[in-house]
Order: C-alpha cells, then structure tokens, then sequence
C-alpha cells in the first residue's frame, strides 16, 4: 500500500463531502424555486447526478476491457445503496417514504432490476438489450416531469399575491419576477454543476486509490467492482443523502436513492451496453449470485418502505449488518477461505429466510392496520 493511494483516498473523500453539500443545496434551491417537489428533484436530477461517477466508472471499464468491473460497479452500487446508503441515513434519522415512491418508483427500481436480471441469463448484456434499458429510463423520466408539472400551480403564490394587491405596478412585477426567478435558476444550477463536478472527481481519484490497494490482494475484476468499486461509486449518494437528511430534505435523500439505481440501470448499464463493442459480458458468478441479490435487496425496499411509510433506525441497522454480510461472503469467496461454508450455510439457512419472513410479517401487518382504519 503506497502513500500515493492514501492521498489519493483522503482527497476523493474530501471532494466528495464538498460536492454533496453543493449539490444539494443547488438541487433544494432548484426544485423550489421551479415548483417541483424535492422529491421528484431527488429522482431526476440528483440522481442522475450522483450515478456520473457508476457511468464514468462502467463505460471506461466496458471499454478497457474489463467488463466484469463494468457489471460488478453497477450491481455493486445499486446493493450498497439500499443497504449501506439508506441503511447508515436511517440510523441517523428515520427517513420518511412518500406514497408515490411506494406506488410508483419503487417498482420501477424492482422491474428494471429483474428485466437486468433476465437479459444477463445468455452471459451478455447485448447492444440491443442496452437501448431497450435506456428507452425504458426515458419513458419514466417523461412520466415523471409530467406528473410533476401537472401536481404544481401554474403560478406562484407570490406573483398571484402581488398582482392582486398591487395593479399599479401589473406591469413591473412580473418582470422583475421573472428576472429574479431566472437568475435564481441559474445560480442554482451552477452550485449544481459545481456539486456534481466534485462528486465525480472525488469519486474518480477514491476509485482509483481504492483500486490500487485492492489490486495489490490479487482480487479479480469483478470483486473489485463489486466492493471496493462500487462503495467509492456509491459515495456521492451517501454524501448527497446524509447531507439531505441533516438539512432536513429526506424526500430528495429517498428519490436519490431509489432514482440512483434506476439511472444505474438504465443509463449507466445500457450507455455502457451501448459503447461498448459487442456488448458487456456479464460473469456466471454475478448471474448467479450478485444479480439475484440486486432483485432480492430491491425487492426487501418495498416492505420496509410500506410500513408506516418509514424506514426506522432498526431497519436501517438491519440492512447495515447485511451489507456487511454481503461484502464480508464476496471476500471470503474470492479468497476462497475455509470459513466460507459454515459463513454460506449460516447465511442462506437461517438469516436471510428469518429476515424474508420478517419482512413479509411486517407487510401483512401493515395491510392489516390499513384495512382496520378504512372500515373505522
């Protein structure tokens, strides 16, 4: 392990924290200043935003020829953000979950991870199959500007109020309004710019620290992208998170989340598809394990979100520890260590089915309390 790697984690993680504080400033500045909820924000732009560095990360892979790293990033990072973004953010603060994100966007993140699922069964990831992902992605971001902008007034309380109130100056107000609304956009998006700018960069320079210690084990390609890779993608989302929950913006904390690995899945594995020559070649160890696991992690969101629509400390605690499970059985397998079987037959005998029928538990208690309070 060489100096040069440490400096260059420290500066990543440094530029990571400063990107995420202006990005999320900008993005809560823009969403209000345009009359667009945090929430829809979150799973637009910030997302989109904050899955750059997956994108930069897999298309560079794909074409390098490394796509065991490209796929591993993707799958990697959509785990991580549920279990360790969502899960560290919950134990700061229980996060609340809007209907909409139960309804709607979380089964998008579901849909499209069992379609990514179903099309990495033939070991590829086809052109063809990326350009469907990303005419997939483009539909429900259509869908989602609409539903926004219909959900809005056509005009701000503020511009009605004075119009009414003040007829002499019918004339001047608007102007001004629309002067000052401009010029807030635009400095809104510059501090969003100048936020994502840093995220990628401090992303680019942690990876690539990361890598080179991570190389010096003898890991393959794609437990480094599975771990070391997809944690350093996957930190503009905590940045960006923690930093929304701390200023008290948890719907955009929740759609960054949730929007994040729907763009990992439609942008950054079908761009990468896309450029790619041929396609990316996906590892039978990932569509046996890592993709099922995707689905699986997606899947568990869903309860855990519909319960009280919250995501409480002890289920933030809960997908921490699994996480740390996860990483913890990618190592041991790569090393191929004695501990592997009894750590494999713990895990797939006992926690993870008392954690399915848990979740399951919960769910049909939550529809039970439902039902009581409508026949109320």
């Amino acid at each position: 392990m060489s100096l040069s790697s440490v400096l260059l984690l420290l500066a990543g993680f440094v530029l990571l924290v400063g990107g995420g504080e202006a990005l999320v400033r900008g993005a809560a500045s823009l969403a209000r200043t345009m009359g667009m909820s945090s929430l829809v924000v979150g799973l637009t732009v910030v997302s989109f935003a904050t899955s750059s560095p997956e994108l930069a990360v897999s298309a560079g892979a794909a074409l390098s020829g490394s796509p065991g790293l490209a796929v591993g990033n993707v799958v990697g990072s959509n785990i991580a953000n549920i279990l360790l973004v969502l899960g560290i953010s919950a134990l700061m603060v229980p996060l609340m979950v809007t209907s909409r994100v139960v309804r709607t966007d979380i089964p998008v993140m579901i849909g499209l991870s069992v379609l990514a699922l179903v099309l990495a069964l033939d070991g590829t990831i086809s052109t063809a199959d990326g350009v469907l992902l990303l005419a997939l992605l483009a539909a429900y971001l259509v869908v989602t500007i609409i539903r926004s902008r219909r959900g809005r007034d056509d005009a701000p309380p503020a511009a009605a109020a004075g119009a009414a109130g003040a007829p002499t100056k019918a004339a001047s107000a608007p102007s001004r309004f629309r002067a000052t609304r401009t010029r807030s956009i635009l400095l809104d998006v510059v501090l969003v710019a100048v936020g994502v700018a840093l995220l990628v960069l401090g992303a680019q320079l942690l990876v690539r620290g990361a890598t080179q210690i991570a190389a010096t084990f003898g890991v393959s390609d794609l437990v480094i992208g599975l771990t070391v890779v997809a944690v350093g993608t996957s930190l503009p989302e905590l940045a960006t998170t923690v930093i929304a929950v701390r200023r008290g913006e948890g719907d955009l904390a929740v759609g960054n989340i949730v929007g994040s690995n729907i763009f990992n899945i439609g942008a950054v594995l079908g761009l990468t598809a896309i450029v790619a020559p041929g396609g990316i070649g996906v590892d039978p160890a990932a569509v046996h394990f890592d993709l099922p696991l995707m689905v699986a992690v997606a899947l568990a969101l869903l309860p855990v979100a519909f319960t009280g629509q919250l995501i409480r400390r002890w289920e933030g605690t809960l997908f921490v520890v699994l996480y740390l499970a996860y990483v913890a059985f990618v190592l041991l397998a790569a090393s191929e260590h004695a501990a592997l079987q009894p750590f494999s037959t713990a895990m797939l005998g006992f926690v993870l089915p008392v954690t399915a029928v848990w979740l399951v538990a919960l769910a049909a208690y939550e529809l039970g309390l439902r039902r009581g309070r409508r026949q109320v």
